[in-house]
């Protein structure tokens, strides 16, 4: 009898994960062009993300105070605080979050002299939607690897 219950249980588990695309994983699209911001938005929900969005760096990192994320898609020029800024302000505080940084030019003379604020992965713009969701999908199956290496990489720099 408590073999019969046991096989149940599993059998309705594996059931619920087939349901739930991806369960609980709540993304912050940082972006100041509404047009872009909206449209990375469409797509992530229709992928069954949990998505809320900010219209700068500076409202990007009020929201990060103030709920818990997966991940985070940021352009980087921006008014107030730009991506770079805030990426540099999730590694001051240790915060273990993987980010995305989609934009048109990298910032990447910023990377080479300071390496610990390379974002997880990044997006060229113009990008695709499969692109979009293929590297959201990436970096949220190799996020705790990613948690590993900065906390690697951060006592050397900081």
């Amino acid at each position: 009898m408590k073999k019969d219950k046991i096989q149940v249980v599993k059998e309705t588990a594996r059931i619920s994960t087939v349901e739930h695309k991806n369960p609980s994983r709540r993304i912050l699209v940082v972006d100041d062009d509404a047009d872009t911001r909206q449209l990375s938005i469409d797509v992530l929900v229709s992928s069954e993300y949990e998505v809320d969005a900010a219209k700068d760096g500076a409202a990007g990192w009020e929201a990060l105070r103030a709920k818990h994320y997966d991940l985070v898609i940021t352009d980087n020029k921006m008014p107030k605080m730009t991506g770079v800024e805030l990426i540099e302000k999730l590694r001051y505080t240790r915060v273990g979050l993987p980010v995305i940084m989609a934009t048109s030019q990298l910032p990447t003379h910023i990377f080479d002299r300071k390496p610990w604020l390379m974002p997880d992965a990044t997006l060229q713009r113009p990008f695709s939607n499969d692109d979009l969701l293929a590297t959201v999908k990436r970096v949220l199956r190799s996020d705790a690897s990613n948690v590993a290496h900065m906390g690697m990489l951060l006592p050397k720099y900081l």
